[in-house]
Order: structure tokens, then C-alpha cells, then sequence
């Protein structure tokens, strides 16, 4: 399974906060676009997408410039409201993933891969994500409506929450660390990466998988910190881009002799993705003009923004599996009257992709409504079904719209 995941979820983005000083909206731009490229990524497949925009590093790197800011309050109280924040979404899906799988025929106790007493102790990790949930490879769906590889495709990516509870969790060591030796710090992920992201130490199972994600986006995560502290910005611009633009070389080289099964999909090159996320992320931080509002023709996507910030679990939990359900939408349209000429069912063969991506957007807001106020419970704010900024209320009887995000 290609490795896929959107680190900073759980950042919190109330309504409220947006007029506050401190809230970035080119930071928030940033996650929009990082959440936006991984569900084409997953829909469409194109590899060039992580060289174009490492969504993964950008979003890791945010949600550490968060993390280092909450760290002014006490340690364990934030830690406890970033797992408050993620865990009744993460609930809500696997309420529903897991009977699905159950009822597609799934017996955890003849599942080779995850039966016995430590297959049972896999399961809460639909509860607290500290390893990677079990799914099957193959299993049944209602009215066989998704193909057999539905659990891979919908639970696979779930292993993200791991990663970002574990950075969340060694937070208040790596801050400490940093704040006292920053550049050793900043770099000591990627030193590890070269380690197990090559094969020169291999750490099997999840495990392996667990602490190779820590190392290849560690130095992100470690980037917000740098950003947040001031620190990033102390090195001369032109310092930082040169240094940047060289460590991506070097990581679009490793990556030229590293090639995986999909070609040029960094997800599959550890070392490359970790030192391209890293240059990338440099010079997206050393430019941040920290807009207060999106200026110009950006402006017109503000209130997505704002959605987007508020519900990225939701969005990021549900993705997969509406691009999946997007399939038998479409193959609806094969039983319309207009649609039975062979040239008819050949136009759409060749479009289906391109349906997809115009349906999954409607389905993702679905899923907003559907699930997202699970997020405003979980953060302790009064439920909202469509939180885009946008404030209604009453003025002297009539309708008013205000804004704010």
C-alpha cells in the first residue's frame, strides 16, 4: 500500500480564532492544498504529485509550528486536548468501517495475519491509534457494491494517526532538545532516515514502519518548531534557499537510483521523500508572509479554507472510501437509456476517472455534515454542521452573514 497521510489534522480552527492574532491563514492555505493534493493523489494515482507538492512534510511541519505554540501551556494538558481532539473522529469512523467489514465476512480468528489473543489487542488501535489497526486484504461488501480490496483501500491510510500521535507524544522531549542544541536536532531525523530508510539497519513489521515514519518526517515537525521560535528565520534567505535547493537535488538523485514500483512516488523512497519534504518545507517557511487574510483573487476561496481547517479529520478519515464509492454511482449511469450504445459505454470507460473527481466532493461534504460536528464535540465547541466562517444570526428580524474563521 502506498504510503499516504496528512500529519496536523487535529490542529484546532475555530471560527473564532480566525481574527485573533497568531491565526496564519497562509498556513491555512498551506493544509488546504496539502489536503487537496492527497485526495488526488489517491484518486488519480500520479506520482509527480509528491515531487510537486509533498503535502505530508508541509502538513507536518504546521502541525508542529501548532504544537511548539500550545507547548507555552502545560505539557500533559496539551497533549491530552490533541488525543481529545483526534479520537471521537477516528470512533465515529471505525463504527461504521469495522461492522462493514465484520458483515463482509471477516473472522478476525481465522485471519492468519491477525488472529489469536494479539489480534483481539490489534483492535484497539480503532480505539487509540498507538500501531497500526488489522484489516483484511480481501473482503465482502454489501450488495458487493466496492471491490474485495475496499479495507485496504479505506483503513490502510489510518495508520497516519499513529505517526502523528507519536510526534504529539514525544513533543515536549523534542521541543526541550531543541531549544538547547536546535541544528542537531532539526537534523538528527535525517541522519536516521539514512539509517533504516535505506535498508542499512531494518527494523521489521509495524514497528519498522512506525519508526521510519518518525525519522523521515521528523525534521518537519522539528521545522515548526524552528518556525514558531524564530529560529528559521534568523538564517539569511538566500542562505536557506541555496541549502535547500541542494538538499532536494540530492534527494531527487537518491531517488533517481531508488526508483519504486510507481516510478518517481517519493512515498516509496524514504530518504528522497525526507530530504526533498525538508527543502520544500525550508522555503515555504522562510516566504511565509503570515496574511491575517488571504489577500487578492485568493480571497475567493476563503470560506473552503475555513471548511477545510475545521474539518480536516473528517476529511481526511472519509476520503478514501468516497472515492470508492464514487464506482457503483457511476455505474448507474450504464443503465440510463442514452447509455446503451457501444460508443456511449466507451466515452464513459474513458472518463470514469474524471466522474470521480467531480463526485467525490459532493460525497466529502456529505461526509462534513454527516460526521464533522463529531470534531466541534471533541474540541468542546458548540456543534456546527457547515463551519466555512460564514456567522448567521438575527439583526432586527432579518438575516445577517458575517465573517469569520
Amino acid at each position: 500500500m502506498t504510503q499516504e497521510y496528512t500529519a496536523g489534522l487535529a490542529a484546532p480552527a475555530p471560527e473564532a480564532e480566525a481574527r485573533k492574532p497568531g491565526r496564519d491563514r497562509y498556513l491555512d492555505l498551506l493544509r488546504s492544498l496539502a489536503l487537496v493534493r492527497v485526495v488526488l493523489y489517491h484518486l488519480f494515482g500520479w506520482a509527480w504529485l509528491t515531487v510537486l507538492f509533498p503535502s505530508m512534510g508541509v502538513m507536518f511541519a504546521l502541525a508542529g509550528s501548532l504544537m511548539a505554540r500550545s507547548l507555552n501551556r502545560p505539557a500533559l494538558s496539551v497533549i491530552r486536548g490533541r488525543i481529545r481532539r483526534l479520537l471521537p473522529p477516528l470512533w465515529a469512523f471505525s463504527a461504521v468501517v469495522l461492522p462493514l467489514m465484520f458483515l463482509g465476512g471477516w473472522k478476525l480468528s481465522e485471519d492468519p495475519d491477525h488472529s489469536g489473543t494479539w489480534g483481539l489487542l490489534e483492535l484497539v488501535n480503532y480505539v487509540i491509534p498507538i500501531g497500526a489497526p488489522p484489516y483484511p486484504w480481501e473482503v465482502g461488501f454489501p450488495n458487493d457494491l466496492l471491490e474485495s480490496t475496499w479495507a485496504d483501500q479505506a483503513v490502510g491510510p489510518l495508520w497516519y494517526l499513529r505517526a502523528y500521535l507519536w510526534f504529539v507524544l514525544a513533543s515536549p522531549l523534542l521541543l526541550w532538545a531543541f531549544r538547547r542544541v536546535p541544528w542537531a536536532t532539526l537534523l538528527a531525523p535525517l541522519a536516521l532516515t539514512a539509517v533504516v530508510g535505506t535498508g542499512l539497519v531494518t527494523i521489521p513489521g509495524e514497528l519498522g514502519n512506525a519508526v521510519t515514519d518518525f525519522a523521515v518526517y521528523g525534521s518537519c515537525w522539528v521545522l515548526g518548531f524552528a518556525h514558531h521560535e524564530g529560529v528559521l528565520a534568523k538564517v539569511p534567505r538566500y542562505l536557506a534557499v541555496s541549502g535547500s535547493v541542494l538538499v532536494m537535488a540530492f534527494g531527487l538523485w537518491w531517488a533517481s537510483g531508488h526508483l519504486g514500483p510507481e516510478g518517481w512516488d517519493l512515498n516509496d523512497i524514504p530518504l528522497a521523500q525526507a530530504a526533498w519534504s525538508f527543502g520544500f518545507v525550508v522555503i515555504l517557511l522562510q516566504y511565509s508572509p503570515s496574511w491575517q487574510e488571504l489577500p487578492g483573487r485568493l480571497a475567493r476561496w476563503d470560506k473552503l479554507v475555513t471548511l477545510s481547517n475545521n474539518r480536516a479529520v473528517t476529511i481526511y478519515l472519509w476520503h478514501n472510501l468516497l472515492i470508492m464509492a464514487t464506482v457503483p454511482i457511476i455505474d448507474l449511469a450504464y443503465r440510463l437509456p442514452f447509455m446503451q450504445s457501444d460508443r456511449a459505454v466507451a466515452a464513459l470507460d474513458s472518463t470514469d476517472t474524471l466522474w470521480m473527481f467531480f463526485l467525490v466532493w459532493p460525497l466529502i461534504g456529505l461526509a462534513i455534515l454527516a460526521f464533522g460536528w463529531i470534531e466541534d464535540l471533541a474540541a468542546k465547541r458548540r456543534p456546527r454542521f457547515w463551519p466555512n466562517g460564514v456567522k448567521r444570526g438575527r439583526v432586527k428580524g432579518t438575516a445577517r452573514a458575517g465573517h469569520g474563521a
